[in-house]
Parts: C-alpha cells; structure tokens; sequence
C-alpha cells in the first residue's frame, strides 16, 4: 500500500512506517499528529486510484518525530564591475515525520 501525497509544495511517495523529512509544518510540533489531506494516487491491494487533482476521502496520517535543519547552502552574490560581493548561508528547516496509517 502506498500514496502519493502533497505537502510543502512537493510531492511524496511513502508507504505506512516509513519516515519523511518534509518542509517545515508551522502548526505541528515534536509529537503531534499530521494529517496529509492533499492524496494525489492512492494504490491498495493491487487497485489504483488517481486523483483529480485529489483522491476523495483519501487521507495519509503521519507523526511528528523531530525538527531538524537541513546543510548549510552558500548563497554568493556579486555585481560585475563594482568590486561587490556577498558571501552568507542558507539552511532550510524540515520535520522528520513517520508514516503510521494511509486511509482511503
């Protein structure tokens, strides 16, 4: 069984029990249950269901483990001809979420 689901502007393949690291959640935190609302393709048992855009009554449902950050990005900016440079990071903030039940 497994889904294709939206979050963050991504999109998702997960299957029950695994983990996910996606775009940080501003409602969620350590511990809290998620709901995923936005199911693309639903596939149980050998069935296959795509949505348009969405499947209806399809929901994935998933826990909040942990907050983390992802690497550090360099950001470099510079403008020719004028001896301008700018050198700063970036690091994107995610959730680690663990898959526990797909509904559909």
């Amino acid at each position: 069984m497994y889904a294709v689901v939206e979050t963050g502007g991504k999109q998702y393949l997960i299957e029950q029990g695994e983990e996910l690291l996606i775009e940080r959640l501003p409602q969620a935190s350590p511990g809290a249950t998620v709901r995923f609302e936005k199911v693309l393709l639903l596939s149980t048992e050998g069935k296959t269901k795509i949505g348009q855009p969405y499947v209806e009554g399809a929901e994935v449902v998933g826990r909040i483990i942990e907050e983390v950050r992802g690497e550090k990005l360099p950001v470099f900016t510079y403008k020719s001809k004028t001896r301008y440079r700018r050198k700063v990071g970036h690091r994107q903030h995610y959730m680690r979420a663990k898959i526990e039940e797909i509904q559909g």
